[in-house]
């Protein structure tokens, strides 16, 4: 008889036990979702008790309504970036019609940004009291009497109040948006999907170039380049009518029963993550709310007193306070001025201006795909570097004396915006993904409107000095100096202190951001150390390990 080899019982014994305990973990799955099918069942049978909303949509296939609910909603994206750039066109015009003085001018375009920091101030109120989706209607009709008083302006006064009512619809809008499809959307796909809205902010800066350039010789055109944004409102303010609230602020408001069948149309339960992400929103909200009734205090205080909250708050708005003063908003709504001092007529200006736009849409496709397979850490300290490249080229144009060599002046410059706005357009996607998902969600209107605040009362301080700036440090120092100073800074805390919240639910982020700051650091400093390595090591032998 044969001798048996104790190597091969030894392995025939190990591959028994791992096949053992992949048997009990399938049981435990198994008594896992038939829990949850259970808990799931109850909510199923009181579905009843609902009245079913006057003006209801669903699909046989809840992916197709989750890409529905996003892209409708992503177009309050579009008209923000549209109400951006259409400003830049009307500029080489409206001022003189309305015999506007510089400080003047400066204050119309400035005016949206200021606006959009009183739609934020609202933010917290309206998301709350009315919810996500009213919030949205609501900046929709402050957009359409925006527009309407811009086209119709005869003075001053009247131009102003039109652009900041409709600042204060952007602002609405833009800190809304953000939250209601990351609160709607499956955990592994909330940066790509978010990164839509930032997509739809490029593509409407892109459409209000193109608008521009379409009425440019038509007599009276800057009152149709502003009035144009009407058509985009009213578009968006009927298909909010038809989309559901987000089933987290209904299970925020206690409304548990409305919260599943949004749920169930948006999402729907045939996998068993769609279940676990469920049921855990509905125990972490309702701690939340349990907690927050038991000790009968002000929610926005725990910014102050809570290290998750403020950690939270401080990380979210210094992430959007680098994407503002790196200046993009007064390159927008400057890009035909700036066009026509690199030596460009009026006309061409405007057509030019469609290349820095498409650039800023085209880099924002890139986030919109990959960003959630590459992480929000890697994705921002990738684009930074990146524009700031643009910058030093943007600065190096203007120093090309236009009146010998305007070829060489005008080619290095649009090679710099073109960077630098490509680079930016995937790098904000960051600007509105972070603040979306950071906050916990008893706190996450009042977080959101800190943020939202921020983003345009930086936009607003940016555009409103934009040309004392210039004047004072020149165009060089103020795009290379300065904006590009603070890009390497940001540069440097992000890759210190920027956590990753990839492939995260929003409830795993609670968790991530209740450990202390030092806990993240060491970590980032660790990961980044390790890189490094990898990268010496990966460059020593290819340098001089003979193949």
């Amino acid at each position: 008889m044969a001798n048996s080899n104790p190597d091969d019982s030894r392995e025939t014994h190990k591959e028994a036990t791992v096949l053992e305990l992949d048997d009990a973990q399938k049981d435990v799955s198994a008594r896992d979702e038939a829990a949850m099918d259970a808990e799931l069942q109850q909510l199923e049978g009181r579905l009843n008790e609902l009245k079913k909303p006057k003006f209801e949509v669903a699909f046989s296939n809840p992916a197709v309504f989750t890409y529905i609910l996003v892209g409708f909603a992503s177009l309050g994206g579009l008209l923000s970036g549209l109400d951006q750039s259409l400003i830049s066109g009307a500029n080489l015009f409206l001022p003189k019609d309305l015999h506007l003085s510089d400080g003047q001018s400066s204050l119309v375009n400035a005016g949206m940004p200021l606006g959009a920091v009183a739609g934020a101030l609202i933010l917290t109120p309206t998301n709350e009291y009315l919810g996500r989706r009213m919030a949205i209607i609501v900046s929709c009709i402050l957009y359409t009497v925006g527009a309407a008083l811009e086209a119709g302006a005869v003075d001053f006064g009247m131009i102003f109040a039109g652009r900041f009512i409709l600042g204060t619809g952007v602002g609405l809008e833009g800190g809304t948006v953000p939250v209601y499809v990351a609160e709607c959307v499956p955990s592994s796909m909330r940066g790509n999907l978010v990164s839509l809205y930032q997509l739809n902010i490029a593509l409407g800066e892109v459409l209000g170039y193109a608008v521009a350039a379409i009425f440019v010789g038509v007599e009276g055109n800057w009152r149709y380049i502003l009035g144009s944004s009407l058509v985009f409102s009213t578009i968006l303010l009927v298909a909010m009518i038809f989309l559901p609230e987000s089933p987290r602020y209904l299970m925020h408001k206690d409304r548990t029963v409305q919260a599943y069948a949004v749920w169930k149309r948006i999402r729907g339960f045939a996998t068993i993550d769609a279940k676990e992400e469920f049921l855990g929103m509905i125990r972490a909200v309702g701690a939340e709310n349990e907690e927050d009734k038991n000790t009968k205090r002000m929610p926005w205080l725990d910014f102050f007193t809570d290290g998750r909250a403020r950690r939270a708050i401080v990380y979210a708005n210094i992430m959007v306070f680098l994407g503002q003063f790196t200046g993009v908003n007064a390159i927008l709504y400057y890009m035909g001025v700036l066009m026509s001092k690199i030596g460009f007529d009026d006309k061409t200006s405007v057509f030019m201006s469609l290349v820095g736009g498409g650039a800023l849409m085209f880099g924002t496709i890139p986030a919109v795909l990959y960003m959630e397979r590459f992480g929000r850490r890697y994705w921002a300290n990738a684009m930074l570097p990146g524009f700031f490249v643009g910058l030093v080229l943007v600065g190096v144009g203007y120093q090309i004396p236009i009146e010998t060599h305007p070829a060489a002046a005008q080619g290095v410059y649009l090679a710099g915006v073109i960077l630098y706005m490509g680079f930016f357009g995937s790098y904000a996607c960051l600007t509105w993904v972070i603040p979306a998902e950071v906050y916990p969600t008893y706190l996450r209107s009042y977080g959101m409107t800190t943020s939202d605040a921020n983003l345009f009362l930086c936009s607003f301080i940016v555009t409103y000095n934009f040309t004392r700036m210039m004047n004072s440090m020149t165009r060089i120092g103020l795009t290379l100096g300065f904006y590009g100073g603070i890009a390497v800074l940001g540069w440097f805390y992000q890759i210190i202190f920027m956590p990753e919240t990839k492939d995260k639910s929003l409830e795993e982020i609670d968790e991530l951001f209740s450990k202390p700051t030092s806990v993240i650091v060491k970590q980032n400093v660790k990961n980044t150390v390790q890189v490094m390595r990898d990268l010496a090591a990966f460059r020593w032998k290819k340098v001089f390990v003979p193949s």
